[in-house]
């Protein structure tokens, strides 16, 4: 008997339930699978008499992927009432399957993901593939939801309060061996050969032994691992757990908190009232905008980034095996470091031997760090070790696949390392450059190749910045872009592509906020609220502290060396109000951010950092009337009107390189779901008005002219 998405079969007593989506390469919860599983669970109802045990098993490659996610970004708030009839439906569907008293047997062949993981734990006993590749559990919160099919109240009683903390609250994932270990996979079966046949063998032997079965929590003698709400012990570590998870989400992150909400809650009721307070939290929400916001980006927009659609079609993949870095400072010892990780044997030049040297000494650092906590053998680092050599012989660059250049930011030296090592590159090889703000066409200049010449901007530190941009400069050709994207894969990093302009993407973003904080600085707001309304909408840190770190006196270097390109084209560059306080603190007052001594930012010996005492005297304007939701929206919105000048510019071209840039080159916070996200977000009316009334007080900044408009609304993502 078939339905639209499920196969109902029984034969010798076993009912086979098998999840086989059509026209799809996964099984989702969409709203036939909801209508089949409902009239399946009828099916079985009726032939509960003739069942021995039922078997949940997959006809794709994964078991199950979870909720339908683009029905879910077609909610609006006024569906929460039906969809929590709709999950409680689903529930009641899973609870009679698992309380017929005949056993139930999930048969996971593959990944099992949120609703995936929870159509797995309907069974007694789950057997999977022994895979350490096939993931399972529960990732909703990065989701900006919560698993409330009966993950959290299942998960919960399984491991308790505090063991299910870290795969409700965290989102950690496990594989079937890890979940083995933790009790919540019970049998594997090896990955060679056959699976489906060693899983079904496997089910059938085990509904043979156990003819009577039931969940643990239906048992009743069951007791939470660990303990309830009611004991001190728990009482204790519950009585912090808000105040901890606030500290750590801000209040911007409603899922984490309904999550624990619902565990504790959950744990103090019987399992079925458990139940309905799960789907309550979720129906809430699973309509609400950070949740629409998060499953955009890290779901859809990430998927489009890792599975290339801003990589150019028709360009067969590429892997370097050899790739050059030209200079040894903290940025080519970054790059160094992440290549040799992923096996990629690595020439690190510079000048001085001793550079050299030192640069690779930074991949003994991060290495030995995880020998010493057991997460790599001393054989590892060593082979990880020796794919780096440092060297100050330009000739050992013979025959790079990919050369790299990571010199200070200066035009004249960049053009005569380009010069001197590109002759050096294997045939067919590509050259890089890794400035982050200079325009990659004119650095080609440089270059006997231009349409093998292209940007790959890495941030600092190389090692935790997941992100990469890719400049096309104006002779770029695809290839060459394809193998770059192909390099940034390699690498484990998330590549965005971008067309050749003065500051790129996020550069020029990133300027904006840094540039729009020191802006209402010199207009007398205080820098406290300055840096706390940054670190209230989510921002990593203020745009005060974060120009200590990058260095005021760079930002100073790039401002001349702007004013000096567009003298030589003819032009006067004005600069910003921000950018003009920037250059006061470097040249008058001498503060030239923290690797100099002290910038916005004071930091003395043992202590900890504080702003510069001397900022309220000289800037601070005690009568000025400021609000902090000004303040806030400034800092926010500023960067979200420079993403659509980039896209109305043709500097990106797509929305998904617009929100991951954003969020993982630049820190715009995550619960927006990126920049251009934040905008449909808020909507897209809501948003101009908001960026009108902010450009008659705060300038310019705030201006959309026809074509933003325009982009913003051509690049609005439909479901």
């Amino acid at each position: 008997m078939s339905f639209k998405t499920i196969r109902y079969e029984l034969a010798d007593g076993i009912a086979t339930l098998t999840f086989d989506e059509p026209d799809s390469t996964v099984n989702t919860m969409c709203a036939d699978w909801q209508a089949d599983l409902t009239a399946v669970t009828a099916q079985v109802m009726r032939d509960c008499a003739d069942l021995k045990g039922i078997i949940l098993a997959s006809a794709k490659r994964t078991f199950f992927a979870g909720a339908d996610l683009k029905g879910t970004m077609r909610l609006q708030a006024s569906d929460a009432t039906r969809v929590f009839a709709e999950i409680e439906q689903t529930k009641k569907n899973f609870r009679t399957l698992e309380t017929l008293g005949v056993p139930v047997v999930s048969c996971i062949n593959g990944a099992a993901l949120g609703g995936g993981w929870e159509v797995a734990l309907v069974g007694h006993h789950r057997v999977a593939v022994d895979n350490p590749k096939i993931q399972l559990g529960l990732p909703e919160i990065t989701l900006g939801l919560i698993p409330g099919a009966t993950g959290i109240t299942k998960m919960t009683r399984l491991l308790g309060l505090m063991g299910a903390q870290p795969y409700i609250l965290e989102a950690q994932l496990f594989n079937p061996r890890q979940a083995l270990e933790l009790g919540l996979v019970h049998e594997l079966v090896s990955a060679d050969g056959d699976v489906a046949v060693a899983l079904r063998n496997a089910a059938l032997d085990w509904i043979a032994a156990h003819p009577q079965s039931r969940q643990p929590w239906d048992a009743k003698d069951y007791k939470m691992p660990g303990g309830t709400p009611a004991d001190p012990k728990i009482a204790n570590m519950l009585s912090v757990a808000p105040a901890m998870l606030k500290q750590k989400t801000r209040g911007l992150y409603p899922a984490p908190e309904a999550a624990l909400a619902a565990m504790v809650e959950g744990a103090v009721v019987d399992f079925d009232t458990a139940l309905r307070i799960e789907s309550r939290y979720l129906a809430k929400l699973i309509v609400s905008p950070v949740a629409r916001n998060m499953i955009n980006a890290f779901f859809f927009d990430m998927n489009a980034v890792k599975s290339g659609q801003s990589r150019p079609k028709g360009v067969s993949r590429t892997l370097p095996r050899k790739v050059g870095i030209l200079g040894a400072g903290m940025m080519g010892a970054g790059i160094a470091y992440a290549q040799a990780s992923r096996g990629i044997q690595t020439v690190l030049e510079d000048v001085s031997i001793e550079n050299a040297d030192q640069a690779k000494s930074y991949s003994y650092k991060l290495t030995q760090d995880r020998v010493d906590k057991g997460r790599m053998s001393p054989y590892d680092q060593r082979a990880l070790l020796h794919r780096i050599l440092p060297t100050d012989h330009l000739g050992d660059l013979q025959g790079c696949d990919l050369i790299i250049e990571a010199v200070f930011e200066n035009r004249e030296l960049k053009a005569a390392v380009t010069k001197e090592s590109e002759p050096l590159l294997a045939p067919g090889g590509f050259f890089a450059t890794n400035t982050s703000t200079l325009p990659i066409s004119g650095l080609a200049k440089a270059s006997a190749r231009p349409k093998r010449f292209i940007g790959i901007h890495f941030f600092s530190p190389v090692d935790k910045m997941k992100l990469v941009e890719i400049i096309r400069g104006k002779e770029t050709d695809d290839e060459t872009v394809a193998r770059a994207y192909d390099y940034v894969q390699a690498l484990g990093k998330l590549p965005i592509v971008v067309n050749d302009a003065r500051g790129f993407y996020t550069s020029r973003t990133f300027g904006t906020f840094v540039m729009e904080g020191t802006a209402m600085l010199s207009e007398g707001i205080p820098a406290p609220v300055i840096e706390n309304a940054a670190m209230q909408i989510g921002m990593p840190v203020g745009p005060l502290a974060v120009l200590d770190e990058t260095a005021l006196s760079l930002a100073v270097h790039v401002m001349d060396q702007t004013r000096a390109d567009f003298a030589k084209e003819g032009r006067r560059y004005t600069a910003t109000q921000g950018e003009l306080l920037v250059e006061r603190m470097v040249k008058e007052f001498k503060r030239t951010g923290r690797a100099g001594g002290g910038g916005f930012y004071a930091y003395p010996a043992g202590q900890k950092k504080h702003l510069w005492p001397e900022l309220k005297a000289r800037f601070e304007k005690p009568g000025l009337a400021w609000d902090l939701q000004d303040v806030k929206d400034r800092l926010l919105l500023r960067q979200s009107v420079e993403t659509v000048r980039c896209l109305a510019e043709g500097v990106l071209t797509t929305a998904h390189d617009a929100n991951i840039g954003s969020i993982f080159g630049i820190g715009f916070p995550a619960w927006t779901g990126g920049a251009l996200q934040f905008i449909y977000g808020m909507g897209i009316e809501t948003f101009e008005l908001r960026c009108a009334a902010l450009s008659q007080h705060h300038g310019a900044g705030f201006l959309l002219d026809d074509a933003a408009r325009h982009a913003i609304r051509q690049h609005q993502p439909v479901y």
